[in-house]
């Protein structure tokens, strides 16, 4: 929730300062330039009443980050003295945040069968359609539990990005991108993070990138 009130008070700044001519590039840098140009009361380009609002709404920016500042930090503690979640942050595309969170959430991996029964929970298998008798397999049931389903696809879209400029590094995700559509790649990596993800939890071990066979 902080996050998205984060980005919409971004956006909105942007678009107010955009009214008055004032444009900085996208990213950190660019927001920065903003804010110093909103506290420097001197600077004529922003009339003296439009500044008392936009004050404001760097205030609450300001406030927004430093709450989520703090709720990182505690995140990283939790996640650095948790040796579940560090073992599954060593599957790539998950990172800190969805370790955190896959190990909260799943506190007894045994309550699934297997990886694929979990990945099924948070959604990440084709839903099933029967159309004459015969089963077809459609986009994915979106069921289960939806903020982990978001960063699991996410992270894989990540994986998949570095694998299209480093394909040498990424020979599997390579082959399975010359062969299928980006999103339909990345969902099924997200399958097999999740899957995976139940295996270190449920099992224990460590993280091995996939060989390919014959290499």
């Amino acid at each position: 929730m902080l996050l998205l009130q984060r980005t919409q008070a971004i956006n909105a700044l942007r678009a107010h300062m955009a009214e008055l001519g004032i444009v900085a590039a996208q990213g950190r840098e660019g927001l920065k330039k903003l804010l110093a140009i909103i506290a420097d009361d001197k600077d004529e380009l922003v009339p003296v009443d439009a500044r008392a609002s936009l004050i404001v709404l760097a205030a609450q920016l300001q406030a927004l980050q430093t709450m989520i500042g703090s709720i990182e930090k505690r995140i990283v503690a939790q996640h650095r003295a948790s040796e579940d979640s560090k073992r599954v942050a060593s599957v790539p595309g998950i990172g800190i945040l969805g370790a955190s969170a896959i190990t909260a959430t799943v506190t007894d991996p045994r309550a699934f069968r297997s990886g694929r029964d979990f990945a099924a929970w948070i959604g990440l298998v084709p839903r099933q359609d029967s159309t004459g008798g015969k089963q077809k397999l459609g986009p994915i049931s979106k069921q289960g539990d939806r903020y982990l389903r978001r960063l699991l696809v996410v992270g894989a879209h990540a994986v998949l990005r570095r694998a299209k400029q480093s394909p040498q590094n990424y020979p599997w995700l390579a082959q399975l991108l010359a062969r299928r559509p980006f999103k339909v790649v990345a969902i099924a990596l997200a399958n097999k993070m999740a899957r995976v993800a139940w295996v270190l939890l449920a099992k224990g071990g460590t993280y091995r990138a996939p060989v390919l066979a014959g290499a």
